[in-house]
């Protein structure tokens, strides 16, 4: 005898307090022995409508778990009763469509009868569990709350059990102290490299007046702005993610430092990025200009910075080196000195490269900050024993060179020192328009915003998504609040002389690691304030233990390229530019211009003018400006 579906009206009403379905001799028991009068005169009878043919589809649902049930279209699935890990796959609940159920107003043996044939033709519905001793009722509300992004943490309210707690919501998002605690410290074990790197990086040579910033104070100040963003962040923002100096932001700062502006004048920019993404935060306009940038482009902007990163860590490891007669040359570059490795320095960065490697894959909490101990380590082990020395002078005279690019690895004569702050404040905040002019110096604080636009909206996302932190529409609840104090960051940064501070993707180690609220932020900063004092230690890491970490962050940032299309030859050209001027000409501000002009030029003579946002036409007209400035000058006179 074939086996029909049974609806959750019958299934429920004959079903024990326990959860489990009646023996089979219950079972056969009359109504009216297992029930009160009342309900049994509301159970509906199976009829012939209620037994029709099964389908291809049903057919699949003859069989059942023990607390398996086939949702009828007029039950509703509270939201707390369902399991994550209960589904049997979630995405069956977006497909469902719910269905309203009409009053009871009218008489009983005639909504009896609609209600049997209300159930035929049946169609197929998701299984889910209820919890023991649960029972499904009809109501006039949806059957299931469809859901549209991420899972969220939804369950009972809990008491906070302090102040503490209700501000920071530590039991509303089922975390506890003890994991923002540790939270705190992995993230800033997996971070706390960019105390090495961005010294190395501001200070790897003097800006347009001969002025180089002194590497302690730019460790100290690293470390202090570092402290105070991601305590205001865990306070105000009241999320886990921590700031601090931006690896591709600093890149163009550095860049910008050595050939047009002068340290003051470029930290002044930075300082007027920060205040204009605070009024377009403010004024809600960041969300707008963040939507008229195709996902392509900004896709494409960090691998392009990953690539950027990449080559600038292997030029200051002294892996590859400029051929010294580059005019008569095939290549502008070339692998070690004469086109092999040679020296003691290539090798520790060789073997760094390998070790911060494995350490990542290998899903090492801190492994980066590892690698960078390690091969630290090593490098001051080889200088013991092999006297290397340093590759330039103090006037800039080539000793060696197969020598250390940057910082010869000694022990320092104190492993404790006052914090140098010297830095802090020496910014000019129009001097750059003085000095290369107005347009200029608009499109460097346009292109300051756009790389610190994407990073923090990424950053936010991806960890929260990581925390299941974001609401059903994937969005981050008081995402202002994050916004306004990255925002606040840049400025800050660039007020202190040590670049812009953005929000870190090595956030999500720490809500990997069970870190949901600010607290945890708050303990991060802590410990930058901690690292204020230990600057010494900083000056003993040389560029080729360091600079491997720039290796293995390229290859993270150039891992995005799998999200590209690379069906349309007028997305892909735009993308390809926009990666490769980067690295090429050694600029990201080069890069992103290029990408803007062509994705304007390709996708307007492809007929698909109406796919280019306002602001994109403006932002190309800008940057071709910017690219023949020199040209438009002459020609103004």
């Amino acid at each position: 005898m074939p086996r029909y579906p049974l609806s959750v009206r019958h299934i429920a009403a004959s079903t024990p307090p326990s959860g489990r379905r009646p023996r089979k001799d219950a079972a056969n028991k009359p109504a009216a022995e297992s029930s009160t009068p009342d309900e049994a005169a509301q159970q509906p009878t199976a009829g012939p409508s209620d037994l029709g043919t099964t389908d291809a589809h049903d057919e699949d649902d003859d069989v059942l778990e023990d607390d398996d049930v086939l949702v009828d279209d007029d039950v509703l699935v509270d939201d707390d009763v369902l399991v994550d890990d209960d589904l049997e796959d979630e995405n069956d609940l977006d497909e469902v469509e719910t269905d309203q159920v009409e009053p009871d107003d009218t008489d009983p043996e005639a909504d009896l009868d609609a209600g049997v044939a209300a159930v035929a033709p049946r169609r197929r519905m998701p299984r889910v569990r209820l919890s023991r001793g649960g029972s499904a009722t009809a109501t006039d509300e949806p059957l299931v709350n469809q859901r549209t992004g991420p899972r969220v943490n939804s369950g009972p309210r809990i008491k906070p059990k302090s102040g503490l707690d209700a501000y920071f919501e530590v039991s509303g998002r089922r975390s506890t102290y003890g994991r923002e605690v540790r939270g705190g410290f992995v993230t800033f074990f997996t971070m706390a490299y960019i105390l090495v790197l961005n010294p190395i990086i501001l200070t790897s040579g003097p800006d347009v007046d001969g002025t180089t910033l002194p590497f302690g104070a730019v460790a100290a100040t690293t470390a202090m702005v570092a402290a105070l963003m991601t305590i205001l962040m865990g306070i105000v923002g009241r999320y886990p993610f921590a700031l601090a100096t931006g690896l591709g932001l600093n890149a163009l700062v550095a860049v910008l430092a050595f050939s047009q502006l002068s340290w003051p004048e470029i930290m002044g920019l930075v300082v007027l990025e920060g205040l204009l993404i605070a009024i377009l935060v403010v004024t809600g306009l960041r969300t707008a200009i963040f939507f008229a940038i195709p996902q392509q482009l900004k896709i494409a902007i960090s691998v392009g910075i990953g690539l950027f990163l990449t080559l600038i860590g292997l030029v200051d490891s002294g892996f590859v080196k400029r051929v010294p007669d580059a005019a008569g040359t095939v290549v502008p570059v070339q692998l070690g000195n004469g086109f092999n490795l040679d020296g003691w320095p290539v090798l520790v960065f060789v073997l760094g490269v390998l070790i911060m490697s494995v350490l990542v894959v290998r899903k090492v909490r801190g492994g980066i900050l590892i690698g960078i101990v390690v091969t630290t380590i090593l490098a001051i082990i080889v200088e013991a024993i092999a006297k290397v020395g340093p590759a330039v002078g103090p006037e800039g005279e080539v000793l060696d060179p197969n020598g250390w690019q940057l910082t010869v690895p000694a022990l320092p004569d104190s492993l404790v020192a006052a914090p140098d702050l010297s830095i802090v404040g020496d910014f000019s905040l129009f001097g750059g328009f003085e000095r290369i002019g107005v347009l200029a110096a608009l499109l460097i604080v346009f292109t300051l915003m756009l790389a610190d636009f994407f990073d923090t909206m990424g950053t936010a996302v991806a960890v929260g998504a990581e925390g299941k932190l974001l609401d059903k529409n994937g969005n981050l609840p008081g995402a202002t609040r994050v916004l306004f104090v990255d925002s606040v960051a840049a400025a800050a940064g660039g007020a202190a002389s040590v670049s812009s501070n953005t929000t870190y993707i090595e956030s999500a180690s720490g809500v990997a690691d069970g870190a949901r609220t600010g607290l945890a932020s708050v303990v991060t900063g802590g410990l930058f304030l901690v690292a204020m004092f230990l600057s010494p230690l900083v000056g003993i890491v040389p560029s080729e233990a360091a600079t491997p970490a720039l290796i293995v962050v390229g290859a993270l940032l150039v891992s995005q390229i799998r999200n590209l299309q690379f069906d349309d030859l007028s997305l892909v050209i735009p993308a390809f530019l926009t990666m490769a001027l980067m690295p090429f000409t050694f600029s990201i501000t080069n890069g992103i211009g290029a990408g803007f002009i062509s994705f304007v030029v390709l996708r307007l003579a492809k007929g698909r003018g109406k796919d280019i946002h306002p602001l994109m036409w403006i932002s190309a007209i800008l940057f071709a400006v910017y690219f023949f400035v020199e040209p438009i000058q002459q020609l103004i006179g």
